[in-house]
Protein backbone atom coordinates (compact mmCIF):
# COMPACT_ATOMS: atom_id res chain seq x y z
CA UNK A 1 0.00 0.00 0.00
CA UNK A 2 1.18 3.44 -0.18
CA UNK A 3 1.80 6.07 2.58
CA UNK A 4 0.89 8.40 4.59
CA UNK A 5 1.45 10.40 7.21
CA UNK A 6 -0.66 12.96 9.70
CA UNK A 7 1.52 15.19 12.09
CA UNK A 8 -0.30 15.47 15.38
CA UNK A 9 0.62 18.83 15.64
CA UNK A 10 -2.90 20.31 13.53
CA UNK A 11 -1.47 23.42 13.21
CA UNK A 12 1.11 21.65 10.93
CA UNK A 13 -0.65 18.66 9.75
CA UNK A 14 -1.88 17.78 6.06
CA UNK A 15 -5.15 16.03 5.44
CA UNK A 16 -5.45 12.84 3.75
CA UNK A 17 -3.94 12.66 0.60
CA UNK A 18 -6.66 12.69 -2.13
CA UNK A 19 -5.81 9.22 -3.16
CA UNK A 20 -6.49 7.67 -0.33
CA UNK A 21 -10.32 8.10 -0.55
CA UNK A 22 -10.19 6.00 -4.41
CA UNK A 23 -7.56 3.84 -3.55
CA UNK A 24 -8.25 -0.27 -3.57
CA UNK A 25 -5.85 -1.70 -1.17
CA UNK A 26 -6.13 1.23 1.23
CA UNK A 27 -10.16 0.19 1.07
CA UNK A 28 -9.28 -3.43 1.50
CA UNK A 29 -7.01 -3.27 4.10
CA UNK A 30 -9.17 -1.06 6.07
CA UNK A 31 -11.33 -4.27 7.10
CA UNK A 32 -9.11 -5.66 9.46
CA UNK A 33 -6.96 -2.45 9.98
CA UNK A 34 -10.05 -0.43 11.35
CA UNK A 35 -13.41 -2.78 11.90
CA UNK A 36 -12.40 -5.40 12.36
CA UNK A 37 -10.22 -4.19 15.66
CA UNK A 38 -13.40 -2.30 16.49
CA UNK A 39 -16.67 -1.94 18.16
CA UNK A 40 -20.00 -1.57 16.27
CA UNK A 41 -23.75 -1.23 16.87
CA UNK A 42 -25.88 -3.93 16.38
CA UNK A 43 -29.26 -2.53 18.24
CA UNK A 44 -30.82 -2.74 21.37
CA UNK A 45 -32.05 -5.61 23.83
CA UNK A 46 -35.11 -6.14 22.10
CA UNK A 47 -33.76 -7.74 19.28
CA UNK A 48 -34.05 -10.85 21.83
CA UNK A 49 -36.59 -9.90 24.32
CA UNK A 50 -37.29 -12.93 25.83
CA UNK A 51 -35.16 -16.06 27.55
CA UNK A 52 -34.43 -18.54 25.05
CA UNK A 53 -34.42 -16.52 21.65
CA UNK A 54 -31.19 -15.56 19.11
CA UNK A 55 -31.01 -13.31 16.60
CA UNK A 56 -28.74 -14.53 13.53
CA UNK A 57 -27.43 -10.81 11.96
CA UNK A 58 -23.74 -10.39 9.76
CA UNK A 59 -21.94 -7.46 11.30
CA UNK A 60 -21.43 -4.94 8.58
CA UNK A 61 -22.96 -6.79 5.73
CA UNK A 62 -21.17 -6.31 2.60
CA UNK A 63 -17.95 -5.38 4.20
CA UNK A 64 -16.77 -7.58 7.02
CA UNK A 65 -19.96 -10.13 6.45
CA UNK A 66 -19.44 -11.84 9.88
CA UNK A 67 -22.12 -14.22 10.20
CA UNK A 68 -22.80 -13.61 14.42
CA UNK A 69 -25.94 -14.66 16.29
CA UNK A 70 -27.69 -12.80 19.36
CA UNK A 71 -28.57 -15.34 22.00
CA UNK A 72 -30.76 -14.68 25.13
CA UNK A 73 -30.46 -17.86 27.58
CA UNK A 74 -32.66 -19.44 29.84
CA UNK A 75 -30.88 -17.74 32.63
CA UNK A 76 -31.52 -14.12 30.79
CA UNK A 77 -27.71 -14.09 29.99
CA UNK A 78 -26.79 -12.38 26.74
CA UNK A 79 -24.36 -13.11 24.37
CA UNK A 80 -22.95 -12.83 20.77
CA UNK A 81 -21.55 -16.05 19.55
CA UNK A 82 -20.13 -16.93 16.04
CA UNK A 83 -23.40 -18.05 13.62
CA UNK A 84 -21.07 -20.77 11.89
CA UNK A 85 -20.66 -24.09 12.91
CA UNK A 86 -17.76 -25.39 13.43
CA UNK A 87 -17.77 -28.91 11.40
CA UNK A 88 -18.29 -27.63 8.02
CA UNK A 89 -18.59 -23.96 8.59
CA UNK A 90 -22.08 -23.69 7.78
CA UNK A 91 -24.61 -20.70 9.13
CA UNK A 92 -26.23 -22.25 12.18
CA UNK A 93 -29.16 -20.03 12.99
CA UNK A 94 -30.99 -18.27 9.78
CA UNK A 95 -33.85 -16.86 11.47
CA UNK A 96 -34.89 -15.05 14.23
CA UNK A 97 -37.24 -17.32 16.94
CA UNK A 98 -36.94 -19.64 20.06
CA UNK A 99 -34.06 -21.39 20.49
CA UNK A 100 -32.99 -23.88 23.38
CA UNK A 101 -30.34 -25.11 21.23
CA UNK A 102 -28.30 -23.74 18.54
CA UNK A 103 -28.43 -26.68 15.76
CA UNK A 104 -26.94 -26.99 12.78
CA UNK A 105 -29.00 -28.39 9.66
CA UNK A 106 -26.52 -29.74 7.55
CA UNK A 107 -25.17 -32.22 9.78
CA UNK A 108 -27.00 -32.23 12.77
CA UNK A 109 -24.29 -30.39 15.54
CA UNK A 110 -25.75 -29.08 18.38
CA UNK A 111 -24.54 -26.21 20.68
CA UNK A 112 -25.51 -24.95 23.81
CA UNK A 113 -26.73 -21.56 24.69
CA UNK A 114 -23.46 -20.34 25.38
CA UNK A 115 -22.24 -21.81 22.44
CA UNK A 116 -20.75 -24.56 23.71
CA UNK A 117 -20.54 -27.96 22.01
CA UNK A 118 -23.15 -30.32 23.07
CA UNK A 119 -23.75 -33.18 20.22
CA UNK A 120 -23.13 -34.61 17.29
CA UNK A 121 -24.24 -37.53 15.40
CA UNK A 122 -22.06 -40.23 13.82
CA UNK A 123 -18.54 -38.59 15.82
CA UNK A 124 -17.90 -41.60 18.50
CA UNK A 125 -14.81 -43.14 16.53
CA UNK A 126 -13.39 -39.32 16.10
CA UNK A 127 -10.25 -38.95 18.23
CA UNK A 128 -9.63 -36.10 20.94
CA UNK A 129 -12.95 -34.71 20.20
CA UNK A 130 -14.51 -32.32 20.91
CA UNK A 131 -11.86 -29.90 21.75
CA UNK A 132 -12.67 -26.07 22.60
CA UNK A 133 -12.08 -25.40 19.06
CA UNK A 134 -15.26 -27.48 18.46
CA UNK A 135 -17.23 -24.66 20.80
CA UNK A 136 -18.72 -21.57 18.81
CA UNK A 137 -16.64 -18.68 19.25
CA UNK A 138 -17.95 -15.78 22.15
CA UNK A 139 -17.49 -12.83 20.89
CA UNK A 140 -17.12 -9.76 23.76
CA UNK A 141 -20.83 -7.99 24.01
CA UNK A 142 -21.25 -4.61 25.55
CA UNK A 143 -24.71 -3.09 26.80
CA UNK A 144 -25.36 0.53 26.94
CA UNK A 145 -28.89 1.39 28.59
CA UNK A 146 -31.08 -0.93 26.04
CA UNK A 147 -27.84 -0.76 23.40
CA UNK A 148 -25.72 -3.53 22.23
CA UNK A 149 -22.07 -3.65 20.74
CA UNK A 150 -19.71 -6.30 19.71
CA UNK A 151 -16.73 -6.65 17.65
CA UNK A 152 -14.56 -9.21 16.41
CA UNK A 153 -11.23 -8.26 18.08
CA UNK A 154 -11.74 -5.05 19.65
CA UNK A 155 -8.71 -3.24 20.52
CA UNK A 156 -9.59 -0.46 23.30
CA UNK A 157 -12.06 -0.98 25.93
CA UNK A 158 -15.22 0.69 25.17
CA UNK A 159 -16.71 0.74 28.73
CA UNK A 160 -13.86 3.14 29.62
CA UNK A 161 -15.66 4.98 26.29
CA UNK A 162 -18.82 5.08 27.77
CA UNK A 163 -18.16 5.85 30.92
CA UNK A 164 -17.33 8.88 29.91
CA UNK A 165 -20.04 9.97 27.89
CA UNK A 166 -22.00 9.00 30.98
CA UNK A 167 -20.58 12.23 32.52
CA UNK A 168 -22.75 14.14 29.84
CA UNK A 169 -25.65 12.07 28.80
CA UNK A 170 -25.82 9.09 31.83
CA UNK A 171 -28.84 11.39 33.05
CA UNK A 172 -31.11 10.62 30.24
CA UNK A 173 -33.12 7.64 30.86
CA UNK A 174 -31.58 5.40 27.95
CA UNK A 175 -33.77 2.85 29.03
CA UNK A 176 -37.15 4.58 28.44
CA UNK A 177 -36.03 5.95 25.04
CA UNK A 178 -38.46 4.25 22.21
CA UNK A 179 -36.97 3.06 18.67
CA UNK A 180 -39.61 4.85 16.17
CA UNK A 181 -38.99 2.51 12.93
CA UNK A 182 -40.98 5.29 10.88
CA UNK A 183 -38.41 7.81 11.81
CA UNK A 184 -36.13 5.81 11.11
CA UNK A 185 -33.96 5.56 7.11
CA UNK A 186 -31.00 4.34 5.33
CA UNK A 187 -29.08 6.52 2.84
CA UNK A 188 -27.23 5.61 0.12
CA UNK A 189 -24.25 8.42 -0.30
CA UNK A 190 -21.87 8.01 -3.81
CA UNK A 191 -18.92 8.22 -1.53
CA UNK A 192 -16.16 6.77 0.31
CA UNK A 193 -17.10 6.39 3.85
CA UNK A 194 -14.74 8.24 5.79
CA UNK A 195 -15.54 11.06 3.90
CA UNK A 196 -18.68 10.90 5.43
CA UNK A 197 -17.40 11.00 9.14
CA UNK A 198 -14.94 13.98 7.92
CA UNK A 199 -17.62 15.92 7.56
CA UNK A 200 -19.34 14.97 10.14
CA UNK A 201 -16.95 15.90 12.55
CA UNK A 202 -16.55 19.36 12.22
CA UNK A 203 -19.08 22.17 12.53
CA UNK A 204 -17.17 24.48 10.43
CA UNK A 205 -19.14 23.83 7.44
CA UNK A 206 -23.11 24.36 8.97
CA UNK A 207 -22.97 28.16 8.31
CA UNK A 208 -22.47 27.43 4.87
CA UNK A 209 -24.46 24.01 4.25
CA UNK A 210 -26.85 23.94 7.13
CA UNK A 211 -29.05 27.73 6.76
CA UNK A 212 -31.53 26.18 9.05
CA UNK A 213 -29.30 24.38 11.31
CA UNK A 214 -27.35 27.12 11.30
CA UNK A 215 -30.39 29.34 12.64
CA UNK A 216 -30.87 27.40 15.58
CA UNK A 217 -27.61 26.66 16.69
CA UNK A 218 -24.79 29.64 18.24
CA UNK A 219 -21.76 29.09 16.12
CA UNK A 220 -19.40 31.08 18.28
CA UNK A 221 -20.05 28.69 20.87
CA UNK A 222 -19.72 25.29 18.91
CA UNK A 223 -16.94 23.10 20.74
CA UNK A 224 -15.25 20.20 19.96
CA UNK A 225 -13.55 17.79 22.67
CA UNK A 226 -11.53 15.09 21.75
CA UNK A 227 -10.76 11.65 23.70
CA UNK A 228 -9.34 8.46 23.22
CA UNK A 229 -10.95 6.48 20.47
CA UNK A 230 -13.95 8.64 20.43
CA UNK A 231 -14.86 12.82 20.43
CA UNK A 232 -17.82 14.69 21.16
CA UNK A 233 -19.19 18.61 19.68
CA UNK A 234 -21.53 20.30 21.50
CA UNK A 235 -24.14 22.33 20.08
CA UNK A 236 -24.76 25.74 21.68
CA UNK A 237 -28.45 26.83 21.50
CA UNK A 238 -29.34 29.89 20.34
CA UNK A 239 -31.68 32.20 22.72
CA UNK A 240 -34.97 30.92 22.86
CA UNK A 241 -34.39 27.75 21.15
CA UNK A 242 -34.66 23.71 22.57
CA UNK A 243 -32.17 22.88 24.79
CA UNK A 244 -31.81 20.37 27.26
CA UNK A 245 -32.73 20.39 31.18
CA UNK A 246 -29.32 19.89 32.37
CA UNK A 247 -29.72 18.48 36.21
CA UNK A 248 -27.34 20.23 39.18
CA UNK A 249 -23.88 18.56 39.23
CA UNK A 250 -23.92 18.41 35.13
CA UNK A 251 -20.50 19.26 33.59
CA UNK A 252 -22.34 21.81 31.56
CA UNK A 253 -25.21 22.81 34.35
CA UNK A 254 -26.60 26.32 33.48
CA UNK A 255 -25.55 26.13 29.68
CA UNK A 256 -27.66 26.23 26.80
CA UNK A 257 -26.91 23.02 25.08
CA UNK A 258 -28.79 21.84 21.98
CA UNK A 259 -27.01 18.67 21.26
CA UNK A 260 -24.71 16.69 22.18
CA UNK A 261 -22.70 14.74 18.71
CA UNK A 262 -20.91 11.92 19.75
CA UNK A 263 -18.41 9.94 16.95
CA UNK A 264 -17.21 6.54 18.07
CA UNK A 265 -14.11 5.68 16.00
CA UNK A 266 -14.65 4.72 12.98
CA UNK A 267 -17.78 5.09 12.28
CA UNK A 268 -20.77 5.61 15.14
CA UNK A 269 -22.39 8.89 15.86
CA UNK A 270 -24.76 9.12 18.73
CA UNK A 271 -26.58 12.54 18.76
CA UNK A 272 -28.36 13.14 21.41
CA UNK A 273 -31.17 16.03 21.42
CA UNK A 274 -33.48 17.10 24.31
CA UNK A 275 -36.10 14.80 22.19
CA UNK A 276 -34.29 11.50 22.46
CA UNK A 277 -31.32 9.68 20.24
CA UNK A 278 -30.50 9.78 16.48
CA UNK A 279 -27.83 6.86 15.94
CA UNK A 280 -26.19 6.99 12.45
CA UNK A 281 -24.11 4.05 11.29
CA UNK A 282 -21.74 4.45 8.30
CA UNK A 283 -21.36 1.28 6.23
CA UNK A 284 -18.82 1.25 3.78
CA UNK A 285 -20.26 -1.02 0.70
CA UNK A 286 -17.42 -0.16 -2.01
CA UNK A 287 -14.63 2.44 -2.42
CA UNK A 288 -17.85 4.89 -3.77
CA UNK A 289 -20.75 3.82 -1.82
CA UNK A 290 -21.65 3.87 1.57
CA UNK A 291 -25.38 3.03 3.39
CA UNK A 292 -25.83 5.73 6.26
CA UNK A 293 -28.55 4.02 8.80
CA UNK A 294 -30.40 6.89 10.83
CA UNK A 295 -31.89 4.96 13.49
CA UNK A 296 -33.98 7.17 15.88
CA UNK A 297 -35.15 6.26 19.68
CA UNK A 298 -37.69 9.19 21.13
CA UNK A 299 -38.03 9.97 24.31
CA UNK A 300 -39.78 13.65 24.69
CA UNK A 301 -42.22 13.59 21.69
CA UNK A 302 -43.24 17.09 22.59
CA UNK A 303 -39.95 18.37 21.47
CA UNK A 304 -39.22 16.10 18.57
CA UNK A 305 -39.71 18.82 15.68
CA UNK A 306 -37.74 21.87 17.67
CA UNK A 307 -34.59 22.62 17.72
CA UNK A 308 -31.48 21.26 16.13
CA UNK A 309 -32.61 17.50 15.76
CA UNK A 310 -35.67 19.09 13.98
CA UNK A 311 -34.68 18.44 10.20
CA UNK A 312 -32.73 15.45 10.04
CA UNK A 313 -33.42 14.46 6.95
CA UNK A 314 -32.97 17.47 4.97
CA UNK A 315 -29.36 17.97 6.93
CA UNK A 316 -28.60 14.92 5.80
CA UNK A 317 -29.82 15.62 2.08
CA UNK A 318 -27.22 18.82 2.18
CA UNK A 319 -24.06 16.75 3.77
CA UNK A 320 -24.76 14.18 1.03
CA UNK A 321 -24.41 16.88 -1.90
CA UNK A 322 -21.52 18.61 -0.25
CA UNK A 323 -19.82 14.95 0.56
CA UNK A 324 -20.64 13.68 -3.13
CA UNK A 325 -18.83 16.60 -4.79
CA UNK A 326 -15.95 16.39 -2.56
CA UNK A 327 -15.32 12.50 -3.32
CA UNK A 328 -15.74 13.78 -7.09
CA UNK A 329 -12.91 16.33 -6.83
CA UNK A 330 -10.95 13.93 -4.75
CA UNK A 331 -10.32 12.33 -8.48
CA UNK A 332 -8.37 15.71 -9.54
CA UNK A 333 -4.78 15.28 -10.93
CA UNK A 334 -3.68 18.47 -9.38
CA UNK A 335 -5.26 17.53 -5.67
CA UNK A 336 -3.05 16.24 -3.25
CA UNK A 337 -3.62 17.51 0.16
CA UNK A 338 -5.04 20.13 2.28
CA UNK A 339 -4.43 21.79 5.52
CA UNK A 340 -6.51 22.08 8.86
CA UNK A 341 -8.56 25.05 10.34
CA UNK A 342 -6.76 24.75 13.95
CA UNK A 343 -9.97 26.14 15.77
CA UNK A 344 -12.67 24.18 13.67
CA UNK A 345 -11.89 21.19 12.55
CA UNK A 346 -10.30 19.17 15.33
CA UNK A 347 -12.39 16.46 15.31
CA UNK A 348 -11.75 15.91 11.84
CA UNK A 349 -8.32 15.77 12.23
CA UNK A 350 -8.54 13.78 15.31
CA UNK A 351 -9.94 11.01 12.87
CA UNK A 352 -7.39 11.17 10.39
CA UNK A 353 -4.19 10.71 13.24
CA UNK A 354 -6.47 7.68 13.95
CA UNK A 355 -6.74 6.24 11.12
CA UNK A 356 -3.02 7.00 10.17
CA UNK A 357 -1.97 5.34 13.15
CA UNK A 358 -3.72 1.90 11.75
CA UNK A 359 -2.64 2.27 8.07
CA UNK A 360 -0.58 5.04 7.41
Amino acid sequence: MKSFFVDPDISKAETLPGWFYHDAAMFDAMKERVFASSWQWIGDTNLVALANTAHPFTLLDGYLGEPMVLVRAADDTMRCLSNVCTHRGNVVVHHPGSCKYLTCMYHGRRFKQDGSFASMPEFGSTQNFPRPCDDLHRFDLVQWGPFLFTGIAPTFDLRHVLSIMNERVGFLPLAEFVHQPALSKDYLVNAHWALYCDNYLEGFHIPFVHQDLNAVLDYGQYATELYDHFNLQIGYANDGEECFDLPPGHPDHGKSIAAYYYWLFPNMMFNFYPWGLSINIVKPITIEKTKVSFITYVYDESKLHSGAGAMLDKVEREDEYVVENVFKGLRSRVYTTGRFSVTREQGTHHFHQMLAARLG
